[in-house]
């Protein structure tokens, strides 16, 4: 079945094992999804999260509001916390903020966003307005985004981390050009995490820096799990392959959504998405068996 006709039947009611209304309006609630230690703390996080770039630059109306208020409300319900947000998603960090002020649930939230300009003082200045749109005083976690004057934020996360303004601190970045400068800052530098691509078409990080992290206990969050939406757009139309089912998998997205969680390094998988159907789908993916080492082999085949 492909993952269009899926999403349908799903939202029909006819997938009772999907967070969300069934056919009579009875909640339909899957099994909580699993969860992975921080290493620099030992806290666990849960593995599917989502990200907000694009899919939350939405307007102050109900009607562009209301899909992501229920986005957010199958993440929690299927023990999802972790949100992703940054400066450069436009409104997001606002409707993130308004949405979890709306529903009561900043305790419920894993708030992950960015610091993404250069100099000290615009820094803090840019991080100080997070919080605010936010509706928050403390950041789960506050990363410096693709790296931009590293090390001067570092330096002002450090003394955040201390005041307890921030939780956590890391790194990010998108891009395989960039995991040399990556790598260096993961080897330099004490960090609870670091965020980067990784799909079953962008297989770089298992060379060195996902290694790496586990070496040196950083975490990961992974961004950009279906290629950037190119890889996803690619197999949609494609039958699933047989072997799908071994691992709980009825849609294309659960199984690139599995192929990265696999890996022992990966903490958390933040999939982009504004579509409670999507929302539905992907935490499916943090439930169950995952891939062994021959079955990713079998699904980098696949490609």
């Amino acid at each position: 079945m492909s993952r269009a006709a899926f999403l349908r039947l799903a939202a029909g009611g006819g997938a009772t094992f999907l967070v969300g209304a069934g056919a009579h309006g009875q909640t339909n609630v899957i099994e909580r999804m699993q969860t992975r230690a921080i290493p620099s703390s030992g806290e666990a996080l849960p593995v599917v999260g989502c990200g907000t770039w694009r899919t939350f630059d939405v307007g102050s109306g109900p009607k562009e509001r209301a899909p992501l208020r229920e986005v957010l409300r199958i993440l929690f319900e299927a023990g999802g916390s972790v949100i992703d947000s940054s400066p450069m998603c436009g409104a997001s960090e606002a409707v993130v903020g308004d949405l979890l002020a709306a529903m009561k649930a900043h305790d419920r939230a894993f708030v992950a966003t960015k610091v993404w300009t250069t100099g000290l003082q615009a820094g803090i200045a840019q991080m100080q307005q997070s919080m605010r749109l936010l509706k928050d005083e403390r950041v789960e976690l506050m990363q410096i985004h693709n790296l931009v004057d590293w090390r001067t934020h570092l330096a002002t996360l450090r003394a955040w981390k201390e005041q307890g303004r921030i939780r956590y601190l890391g790194i990010t970045h998108y891009t395989p050009g960039a995991h040399d400068e990556l790598e260096a800052v993961m080897r330099a530098e004490k960090l609870d995490f670091v965020q980067l691509n990784y799909a079953l078409d962008d297989r770089a990080a298992e060379k060195r820096l996902l290694p790496l992290a586990a070496e040196r206990g950083i975490a990961v969050i992974v961004n950009q799990p279906f290629g950037g939406g190119s890889l996803i757009r690619a197999l949609r139309d494609r039958p699933l392959p047989a072997w799908a089912g071994e691992i709980g998998c009825e849609t294309w997205a659960q199984i690139l959504l599995k192929f990265v969680l696999a890996h022992p390094a990966v903490t958390s998988v933040i999939p982009g998405t504004s579509r409670p159907e999507h929302m539905r789908d992907n935490v499916r993916a943090g439930v169950g068996r995952l891939p062994d080492q021959a079955l990713r082999a079998r699904m980098a085949a696949v490609l």
